[in-house]
């Protein structure tokens, strides 16, 4: 869920239009997305920006929260003092880190439209540890002037740059920075761009801590299947409304990857899909890095490990493939 801050920040920002022309802006914007170009590239007007901001705002700050909860949990050690946030839209990924580590006191978001760079600057004075973040307009592109930061991050933002451009872009992002993570949507597009960033990633000799249990090539053949893991979020009225949506909740699907310098933590197994519970037993879909994707049964019988099975999720570190 968003921080009670953010969403009162979110309604304020929007009461000042009216349901339909939120919708309508939505409208707009997802047949972009649809189209499969930018959404940022169709928002003309100050409608458009809050219904941006309604509309994906929540989604992404579920993903960025649960890819940056995993990889805190792989780096315990792990306390940054600045983040960086690169095509940080409104600031969702902010937000999220924020709420994962308390250490961040300072932080740079870089965003290439400055009606979205408003809107974020005005939803950020509503957390006093996003207040003094400094804002930049530019367009992201490899050797752009950029701080030093502990955490960099970008969501839902690489796979919109040309695709000749994205590992320089990569390298650029990992320039003495302690931790990366790129968060793509969970579609095998995005997937593949986020395989792509784990490639680049490694090879400038990063350590993956999540999801992956391995650096090693993805067991995941693509022409079968993608890699990709999902969250639950609530839907407020105004969202139900602008989204022409009648569920109480939507799920957002999202690939991720977080590598950092200093090495970290792995689990031994990734669950790469909602385990299937049945009487006595639960079926985990897992990878195990070397030992590549395996279909995993847990009994009754074997106790704890059981126990542990009816309460993992979709996403979720496994002890063992056993």
């Amino acid at each position: 869920m968003l921080p009670d801050a953010l969403r009162a920040a979110l309604d304020k920002a929007v009461a000042g239009f009216t349901p339909q022309d939120l919708a309508d802006s939505v409208a707009r914007l997802t047949e972009s997305y649809r189209e499969g170009t930018a959404g940022g590239a169709h928002i003309r007007s100050s409608a458009d920006v809050a219904a941006y901001a309604a509309y994906r705002m929540p989604a992404t700050y579920a993903a960025a929260a649960t890819a940056m909860r995993q990889a805190a949990a792989m780096t315990p050690g792990f306390r940054p003092g600045s983040h960086l946030d690169v095509g940080g839209g409104t600031g969702a990924a902010i937000w999220a880190a924020g709420q994962t580590w308390s250490s961040i006191d300072r932080v740079t978001v870089i965003e290439h439209d400055p009606q979205i760079i408003d809107l974020g600057r005005r939803l950020a004075r509503a957390s006093g540890s996003l207040r003094g973040a400094t804002w930049r307009q530019a367009s992201v592109r490899p050797g752009l002037d950029r701080p030093a930061a502990d955490l960099v991050t970008m969501s839902y933002a690489l796979g919109e740059l040309p695709r000749a451009e994205r590992r320089d872009v990569v390298g650029w992002l990992a320039r003495d920075a302690a931790m990366v993570i790129v968060v793509e949507p969970g579609t095998p597009a995005g997937y593949a761009t986020v395989a792509e960033a784990r490639q680049a990633l490694t090879a400038l000799g990063l350590t993956v801590v999540a999801p992956c249990p391995h650096d090693g090539p993805c067991p995941i053949q693509p022409e079968r299947d993608w890699c990709h893991f999902s969250v639950r979020l609530p839907r407020g009225s105004l969202h139900r409304r602008i989204k022409a949506g009648t569920l109480s909740f939507e799920d957002e699907k999202f690939s991720y990857v977080a590598a950092t310098a200093a090495g970290g933590q792995r689990a031994a197994a990734r669950i790469l899909r909602h385990p299937v519970k049945r009487k006595g037993m639960v079926s985990l879909r897992l990878c195990a890095g070397e030992e590549g994707v395996q279909d995993v049964i847990v009994s009754k019988r074997q106790g704890d490990l059981y126990r542990a099975a009816r309460d993992a999720a979709w996403g979720d570190g496994w002890p063992r493939t056993d």
